[in-house]
């Protein structure tokens, strides 16, 4: 999995490409963990992401509590079919905000 990500102010913009699974979702929770700081507004772009695993829907789960600290959320960007239909039947679209 290859990360790409952006800081402007208080925004980070996260592009993800590959697939983020038990290998992987630990880089970046790693990642995430050193950036987030001083971070109101959080995206993540999945467009070039294969597939998504539990570990990490898990995740994007630490990122949204994390961002829920400071009053804000996390934003899912451009999930393929099949990851947007994982996160509808995990729910994370109840909780999380998910952008085509």
């Amino acid at each position: 999995m290859e990360i790409n990500g952006t800081k402007n102010g208080e925004a980070l913009e996260v592009a993800l490409s590959g697939r983020l699974d038990t290998n992987t979702s630990p880089e970046l929770e790693a990642y995430l963990k050193e950036n987030l700081a001083g971070v109101t507004n959080l995206a993540i772009d999945l467009i070039d992401v294969q597939y998504v695993s539990s570990a990490g829907l898990r995740v994007f789960l630490f990122a949204h509590k994390e961002l829920a600290k400071v009053g804000s959320g996390l934003t899912l960007r451009h999930p393929n079919e099949y990851i947007a239909d994982v996160l509808d039947a995990t729910g994370f679209t109840e909780i999380l905000t998910v952008e085509q």
